[in-house]
């Protein structure tokens, strides 16, 4: 049961600007966000609705849609600005 992965314009925009090798360990773990949108190491963000894993010092942010099985990345940046 694989889930499908949507990234908003924003989450596009913050991931083009970063650099290796941070770049290729976030779009991993993007892609296997399909596969288990709860990985290890997630957290429920609390105040609002998401879900939050880190990968190095970035921390990408995103809501799971379970009916409809899609994972839709809202926002990823370092952890110092992502809040």
């Amino acid at each position: 049961m694989a889930y499908s992965v949507s990234l908003k314009k924003q989450a596009m925009k913050v991931l083009e600007k970063i650099n290796e090798p941070y770049y290729s360990n976030i779009k991993e773990a993007i892609y296997m966000l399909a596969e288990n949108p709860r990985p290890k190491g997630y957290k429920k963000l609390k105040g609002r609705d998401g879900y939050r894993i880190r990968v190095a010092d970035y921390r990408i942010i995103y809501d799971i849609f379970d009916d409809s099985l899609i994972v839709d990345v809202i926002n990823l940046g370092h952890r110092k600005d992502i809040y």
